[in-house]
C-alpha cells in the first residue's frame, strides 16, 4: 500500500503520523520548502506544532511526481485548492487511485461539495472512488496521539472499508458511512457556526448561550442537509454533532478563534484587516447563505453571521435579532 498525503500543514502532517504508525508506506508533497525540510531533518512541523516531535519515518517532498504509482491519494488542502491540486495530480495516475478528501467546505464558486469537485477533475480511468475521511478531530491532538474518532465516507463501500483499515489503530477509531450529502453538507456548515460560536464568546457570553447556539445550529445543519438529500441520523453522528460540538468549543478550532475577534471587537473588520489565515467557516456562511436564500431554507444563525462577514452587520445587534425572532415551537425541521 502505498500513500501519498499531499498538503504539509497541520492535518496532513497528523494523518501522514497515524499511517507511519500503522507502517504504512505514506510521503507527504507540499509546496513549502522550509516545512518539507523541518519534517525531514528535524522530525517536526513547527510552524503547526511548537513543541511535537513527529515519526522519524515521516518522510515529505516537493517532487509532485510522487504521486505516480500510490495507492491511496489524501488531499488535505483547503478547499479553494481542492480543483486545482486534482488538475494537477490527474495526469501523474497511472492506475485507479482511491482519493481520500480531507476537507470541510464548498468549492468557493459552484458551492458544489468537495466530493463533487474531485469526481469533477480526476478522469475516470484515475479514479477508484472519492472517500472523505472526515469528523470530529484537530490536528493537534492526533499529533500527539490522543484517542479520536472520525469517518470514512464514500458511495464505494469497498474503498471505505479499505481507508477504515489504513487508517484505524489504537488511537484513532475509523467508522464507515455512505451518506455522502449528509456527512459533507455536515462537517462545511460546521464551520460557519463555529465562527458564530466564537462570536458570542468575544462578546463575552458564556455556557448557556453555547448549548444554545449548538442545539440551534444543528438545527440548521439538519434542515439544510435534508433539504440537499442528506439523511436526518448522519447529523445525530460524528459528522454532525460530533464535529459541531468540537469545533463550537475548542481553542484549537480557527473558525472558533476567527469569531472570538470579531466578537471582541464587535466588528468584522479587524478580522478582514489582519487575519491571514485559511478560515473556511467565512466562505461556508457565503455558499450556505446564498444557497439557503435560492431555496428557501430558513437558517438565521447562518444568515446573521453572513450580514456580520459581508454587510458590517455588529455581532451584539447579531445576537439581539436571533433572540427576539418569532417565538414557535422548538422542533421545527
Amino acid at each position: 500500500m502505498k500513500v501519498v498525503v499531499i498538503g504539509s500543514g497541520s492535518w496532513g502532517t497528523g494523518l501522514a503520523q497515524v499511517l507511519c504508525d500503522n507502517q504504512v508506506d505514506v510521503t507527504i508533497y507540499g509546496n513549502c520548502a522550509e516545512e518539507i525540510r523541518d519534517i525531514n531533518e528535524n522530525h517536526r512541523n513547527s510552524k503547526y506544532f511548537e513543541d511535537v516531535e513527529i515519526h522519524s519515518g515521516l518522510r515529505a517532498t516537493m517532487d509532485i511526481e510522487v504521486v505516480r504509482g500510490a495507492d491511496i491519494v489524501l488531499l488535505s488542502v483547503p478547499t479553494i485548492a481542492i480543483e486545482s491540486v486534482c488538475k494537477q495530480i490527474d495526469p501523474l495516475l497511472n492506475k485507479k487511485t482511491i482519493v481520500v478528501n480531507a476537507s470541510k467546505g464548498f468549492h468557493p464558486e459552484t458551492f458544489e461539495r468537495m466530493s463533487c469537485v474531485i469526481r469533477k477533475n480526476i478522469s475516470e480511468e484515475h479514479l477508484s472512488s472519492v472517500v472523505s475521511l472526515i469528523g470530529p478531530s484537530h490536528a493537534e491532538e492526533v499529533v500527539i496521539r490522543m484517542l479520536t474518532t472520525i469517518c470514512a465516507v464514500s458511495l464505494n463501500e469497498e474503498d471505505a472499508k479499505i481507508v477504515q483499515e489504513t487508517f484505524s489503530n489504537e488511537y484513532l477509531r475509523v467508522y464507515t458511512g455512505n451518506d455522502e450529502i449528509g456527512s459533507e453538507v455536515g462537517v462545511a456548515i460546521k464551520n460557519a457556526i463555529a465562527v458564530a460560536s466564537g462570536v458570542l464568546s468575544g462578546l463575552g457570553y458564556g455556557d448557556n448561550t453555547r448549548a444554545a447556539l449548538i442545539t440551534r445550529g444543528l438545527m440548521e445543519m439538519t434542515r439544510y442537509g435534508m433539504a440537499m438529500g442528506g439523511r436526518k441520523e448522519t447529523f445525530m453522528g460524528l459528522t454532525g454533532i460530533g464535529d459541531l460540538i468540537v469545533t463550537c468549543t475548542s481553542k484549537h478550532s480557527r473558525n472558533f478563534q476567527a469569531g472570538y475577534e470579531i466578537g471582541k471587537h464587535n466588528s468584522a473588520k479587524y478580522f478582514w484587516d489582519n487575519n491571514t489565515k485559511t478560515v473556511e467557516g467565512v466562505r461556508t456562511a457565503k455558499a450556505v447563505h446564498e444557497t439557503a436564500e435560492k431555496m428557501g431554507i430558513d437558517m438565521p444563525i447562518v444568515s446573521e453571521i453572513y450580514r456580520v462577514l459581508f454587510e458590517g452587520a455588529e455581532p451584539s445587534e447579531s445576537a439581539k435579532r436571533l433572540m427576539l425572532r418569532d417565538l414557535k415551537t422548538e422542533i421545527d425541521l
